[in-house]
This record gives C-alpha cells, structure tokens and sequence, in this order.
C-alpha cells in the first residue's frame, strides 16, 4: 500500500519550471529516496507536499485521502535550512514547538526529557539556541520534528553539518523510525547515505522524473557484465592473453596476488571468465560489480543531459 501519491505535478515560477508532470508513489513503512542535483525540482516538491505551496496541475494523495490542510498534523517535516530562534531558551523554545504540533504540555515534557537524554542534550535545556553548535541545533530541530510520531517523515539533508559519529546516531533513529511504522521521504545528495537507508528512490533532474525503482533492482538494471577476479600470479598479462569475449579494464598487482577487472562479452557468461582464467593461476575470489547508487545517479543525469541537448 502506498501512504503518499503523488499525480502529474507540475509547479511553475515566471518563466522558469521546476516541476514538469512529475508522478511518485511512496509505499507504507518505506525510506524513499528523493535525489536530484541542486535545482532539479526536489525542494519544490516537498514543500508541496508541506503545503506550503500548491502545484499548477496534478493531485497529491495522503493515507488514500486528498492532501488537504488537516494532514498537516500526521506530517513532520525537518527542512534543510533550519529555523530555531536564536535567542530562545532550548528547551522552551522545544517545548513550545510541540505543543505547536497538538502535543499537551505534560506529554512533551516526558518526551522531550526522553529525547534529551538520548541525545545527550539535558544539559542545555537552560541554554540560549545561539550557544549551541550547529550539529546540536540540528539535534532539536529533529526532535521536535519526530515528537508527535507523525506517520509521514520527510527530510531534506538531514545529516548536512554533521560529524561522522551523530551523522550514525541520527542513521540509527531514522532506521528506528522506519522500524516502528513511520514513512520517511529523505532528500540528499550523499549516495551512500541512499544506499544505507533507502529502500526505494525517485530521481529527478531538470524538473522531470528520469527514474524511479527499488534501489537494489535499479542497481543490478544499470550493472554492466563487469567482474573483479583475484589470482595467484604476478606475471601474467591478462590482455595478450584473454580472447575478444573478455575485454580486460585494469590489471594491478597486489600483494602477491594479481587484481583484474574484466567485462565479459554477452555472448559468454561468468563461468566461461573463470574457466579462461583458471590456466593463469588459482583464483583467490571472483565477485560481479555492481554499480553504486553515486554510478547510477552521475551515469543517468549525464545520459539526461545529453538527450536534452540533441
């Protein structure tokens, strides 16, 4: 079942569109992807789905209802730019926030103090914002943002800013989320963030939707019959020696073993590799590379880009 739909979007500013006839489904208790470069159209569409503005043409769909202003409150949004006061105490200005989102004052004490301790933040929650780090502000407004348990999740570069150790902890709560039954739209430009996390992803560039899948099918789609072999020979020339089927990419010496990748011919198959190579030396590992989301993403925006210009 998908929790939010998205129908035919198109969004224009002046003489300028950001999105053309853009369509996403988000399945129930998904991570979803949504990548793009900077100016594709992302941060359009999700302040649609905040209603914050609304599209020109199409129908947006929440929990199989018409998105209207009511769904507001089963929504939590963490925008990329951040937007606490300042001059505010933290926990008052925490404490105010949720009781924006229909949280009673009693009930975001106790989860509030909860969050704070996983956090490790009780100590500034008599601190102005403006004391706090960057990577601590961000810490807030993620709270704030998840305390009212909303079903739909989004979040637009959540880890922007911070260190590797808090950039795990939030990757933690976020899979925590997920565990417990919410859905999560995540924009960012960190690819191995998407793999980590995203179960399924939409690709946008230049207004359109160029791709939308499973992350792990849209890889093996994009693979290219290429293999990484490791043998026991120092002195062996992989290229003189291999026919036409297999065209050698790289060959380095490592240790006393011999590292080669190789794409084979669609007229041969893997077993065919090991059987041509198995003469040079035994072979110590053989695995199948299989493109990264950052291949997959530079390779279509490229491929985009250049079926626009012709």
């Amino acid at each position: 079942m998908n929790l939010f739909v998205a129908k035919n979007i198109s969004k224009r500013f002046a003489n300028h569109t950001a999105l053309d006839n853009v369509s996403i489904e988000v399945p129930e208790n998904h991570i979803f992807g949504l990548l793009g470069p900077n100016g594709a159209g992302k941060t359009t569409l999700i302040r649609i789905i905040n209603q914050i503005t609304g599209p020109d043409e199409g129908e947006l769909f929440l929990n199989g209802e018409l998105l209207n202003p009511s769904h507001t409150s089963i929504i939590g949004y963490l925008p990329e730019e951040r937007g606490l006061y300042k001059k505010m105490k933290v926990g008052e200005q925490s404490l105010y926030l949720a009781q924006l989102k229909g949280i009673s004052k009693t009930d975001a004490l106790k989860k509030l103090r909860y969050w704070f301790e996983k956090f490790e933040l009780e100590s500034w929650w008599n601190k102005k914002v403006e004391e706090l780090s960057k990577g601590m502000q961000q810490k807030i407004q993620f709270i704030v943002t998840i305390l009212h348990e909303p079903k739909l999740l989004i979040f637009d570069e959540p880890f922007s800013g911070f260190d590797p150790i808090n950039a795990n902890l939030l990757r933690d709560e976020i899979l925590n989320l997920k565990k417990n039954g919410a859905t999560i739209i995540f924009s960012t430009h960190n690819m191995s963030s998407v793999e980590e996390l995203c179960d399924d992803i939409a690709l946008i560039n230049k207004s359109k939707k160029i791709l939308e899948g499973n992350v792990n099918e849209i890889r093996r789609e994009y693979k290219s019959n290429t293999f990484e072999i490791e043998f026991a020979n120092t002195n062996c020339d992989l290229k003189s020696q291999l026919n036409g089927k297999f065209n050698v990419i790289d060959q380095v010496v490592v240790n006393d073993y011999t590292l080669a990748k190789i794409k084979i011919d669609k007229s041969a198959s893997s077993n065919d590799l090991i059987q041509a190579v198995l003469p040079y030396g035994n072979i110590h590992s053989f695995k199948e590379i299989i493109p990264s989301m950052n291949d997959v993403f530079i390779s279509k925006v490229g491929l985009d880009e250049l079926n626009q210009k012709s």
